[in-house]
């Protein structure tokens, strides 16, 4: 344990391997599901739908990387884009956000833009993975530096294999990309009845893919391993190489 590193890797390690705990995590993560446990949460006002535990690493993730854009999939209700934005915010530098949405609802755009966070977002309609979007977003991001990619829209293996392929090349070595749902491939397929998605097609499928043809990301276990309840298991990809 040190300044810059003050966590105790020890016994962080310990835990990760502690079966009986793994279990009792597990069991807490399919049970408060059931009662829709992730959408119980607000930042600033707007629903997050996270988990406080994803939130709290995606908060040390943006405090280390300082990125100057942050590209989120999946918009919702907006809450991470607000929780992003007000990190960057407390950091302040010039960093924005970018959210992509195949649909922002009218009313979420309203609450949205009408928050004081809204001055470092920026909103585009549309699917993530057309062709006129990703050429869009590309050139947002042309003029930065630091960029961080979360993933968070449709759930399927092929749309998130296509945004992974679309936009892991805007991510250099050091910062992230974050998948999130991953944790579909662990949970019980009764979950998922009226998805496109389920065990064998989704995030986490997705994941395993890319890794196999792409060598410049590997899955940051040290996340995951002091989170032991995460909406995103193999899911906190570090760049490691330019």
């Amino acid at each position: 344990m040190n300044d810059k590193n003050p966590f105790n890797l020890e016994l962080i390690y310990k835990m990760s391997v502690d079966k009986k705990l793994s279990s009792l995590a597990n069991d807490f993560f399919n049970k408060s599901c059931e009662y829709n446990y992730s959408y119980n949460f607000t930042w600033l006002g707007r629903p997050i739908i996270q988990y406080p535990q994803d939130m709290i690493a995606m908060q040390e993730i943006i405090w280390q990387l300082q990125p100057d854009l942050i590209v989120e999939t999946g918009i919702a209700h907006g809450g991470s884009l607000i929780f992003y934005a007000s990190i960057l915010e407390l950091i302040g530098k010039d960093g924005h956000i970018l959210g992509i949405d195949i649909e922002i609802r009218e009313h979420n755009r309203v609450e949205i833009e009408s928050h004081p966070m809204f001055k470092r977002i920026t909103m585009i309609e549309g699917s993530s993975i057309d062709k006129e979007i990703i050429e869009k977003v590309h050139e947002i991001a042309s003029s930065k530096k630091n960029i961080l990619v979360v993933l968070d829209s449709n759930h399927t293996h092929d749309h998130v294999l296509k945004e992974l392929e679309a936009y892991s090349s805007l991510v250099k070595k050091g910062s992230h990309i974050v998948v999130f749902d991953t944790v579909v491939e662990d949970m019980p397929d009764t979950f998922f009845k009226n998805r496109p998605w389920g065990k064998g097609d989704n995030p986490k499928t997705a994941v395993r893919e890319f890794l196999q043809s792409n060598d410049r990301f590997m899955i940051n276990k040290d996340i995951e391993n002091k989170l032991l309840i995460t909406v995103a298991p193999d899911g906190y990809l570090k760049c490691i190489k330019d």
